[in-house]
């Protein structure tokens, strides 16, 4: 783009050709007799645009002056334009003095920060500045009386969480807040220095139907756990003063993050702790902070379990083993029963044969019953140890939840088998087991 003064000269030099051309004589002259000679060479054009005004240059005189580059003329147009007070840009330190700084802009003259500004840093702060450092300023004055443009580090640094947060916006970047404040609208959390707000809408696990008075239990919990939330930026308003972040924009990408780093981290055998967050038919889920693992129902106790809920509830804090790991479908197995010695490396510490036992049954089949031994042991009582005669069907006999007094008769820790007889316990053993039982009975009958 030419400077505007040169289109007003080479539109001026076109003016004056027009009032040579209307001095002429006129002539009728058409295409057919048009002559080359008599029309104006081009370079009198030349030389009429030479003989104006045009910026001098190093040329000798008398020759015509150069026309400006493009880069020359772009980088002029460039240098016109000048930054808004108040403005923040980003910069490079090129010198630090006792008399100031200068800072890298972008543009075709460097900025300056005055000692009094570095000042305003204090000691560590100025001491922590150096050349090529990057650094954001705001500008305090575009030009000054020496035509300097004049920036600050310290006003920047009071504006640099509102452009952090801009940043955290436009890249959507996962961050982890601890909320400082609840009230009626979400919870407050601290962002460098400026306070964030995440609204009631934008948590998680955060039903609609809650009343009021639920909501605020719920957010005060969250204040007074004081762990972080997952959260993001999804509103900045430096001019309102507004920065809103949101847990559910954020959620299931930090759930993968935690889940991935957690697998990488975990060993086989490892004991870790968590809470139960929920109860299947098959087990209980269990979040480890962030990655969730689970107990199946085989592994909650070394006892029989027909259903979770029997061992735990959700929202209790348990200590698991971590008995298996899948990196590639981002699976965690625990266990809670192997928290505990397994019962059958001590059964000869616990049983001996012809020892008198209570059980309660849990199963029934055609060839006996199964029984569920204190220490969480199940041994089963075969069919010709029901009676001295066998009966037809075991259920005639005993049914499922009965408490009976049995006697061991024989011990197979190798195959974790535990023979038990009802047959073999005595009349006499039998009397004295339930008359103890009735005197407990009465006993609690007088406390009532």
């Amino acid at each position: 783009m030419l400077p505007a003064d040169n289109y007003q000269t080479l539109q001026e030099t076109a003016n004056r050709k027009e009032v040579l051309k209307a001095e002429e004589p006129k002539e009728t002259e058409s295409a057919g007799n048009w002559n080359p000679s008599s029309a104006e060479p081009l370079e009198d054009l030349a030389e009429a645009v030479a003989e104006t005004e045009m910026p001098a240059g190093p040329a000798e005189e008398g020759a015509p002056p150069e026309m400006p580059s493009m880069a020359e003329l772009l980088e002029k147009e460039f240098d016109l334009w000048q930054p808004k007070r108040g403005e923040i840009r980003k910069g490079i330190i090129v010198s630090i003095s006792a008399d100031g700084a200068v800072v890298d802009v972008g543009l075709k003259r460097e900025a300056i920060v005055p000692a009094s500004d570095l000042d305003r840093l204090g000691p560590d702060g100025r001491a922590a500045l150096h050349e090529g450092q990057e650094v954001y300023v705001a500008v305090l004055r575009p030009s000054d009386r020496e035509g300097n443009l004049v920036v600050s580090i310290s006003k920047a640094r009071e504006e640099e969480d509102w452009i952090r947060a801009q940043e955290d916006l436009e890249s959507g970047r996962l961050l982890e807040l601890a909320p400082v404040e609840a009230n009626r609208g979400g919870l407050v959390v601290q962002y460098g220095k400026i306070r964030g707000f995440v609204p009631t809408s934008q948590l998680m696990y955060f039903p609609r139907r809650f009343s009021q008075a639920q909501k605020m239990e719920r957010l005060q919990q969250l204040v007074e756990a004081q762990e972080p939330v997952p959260l993001k930026v999804i509103e900045v308003d430096r001019r309102r003063k507004r920065l809103i972040l949101s847990q559910r924009q954020a959620w299931w990408e930090w759930k993968e993050q935690r889940k991935r780093a957690l697998l990488e981290s975990l060993q086989i055998g490892q004991e870790v702790e968590g809470t139960v967050t929920s109860l299947r038919d098959f087990g209980a889920f269990v979040d480890l902070g962030g990655a969730d693992g689970l107990i199946h129902v085989s592994e909650l106790s070394w006892q029989r379990v027909d259903h979770p809920k029997e061992v735990l509830k959700v929202g209790q804090k348990v200590r698991a083993k971590v008995v298996s790991l899948d990196r590639d479908r981002m699976r965690i197995g625990l266990s809670l029963k192997q928290m505990e010695p397994e019962p059958w490396e001590r059964i000869r510490d616990l049983y001996t044969e012809g020892q008198l036992v209570e059980g309660v049954v849990t199963r029934v089949a055609e060839f006996g019953a199964f029984v569920r031994l204190p220490e969480g042991i199940e041994g089963l009582i075969h069919v010709s140890e029901l009676a001295d005669i066998t009966p037809e069907r075991p259920q005639d006999l005993v049914s499922e939840g009965d408490l009976l007094l049995l006697r061991v008769i024989r011990i197979e820790p190798e195959r974790r088998r535990i023979g038990l007889s009802l047959r073999q316990v005595t009349e006499e053993e039998w009397a004295q087991w339930a008359a103890s039982y009735k005197a407990e009975g009465a006993e609690d009958e007088d406390l009532e």
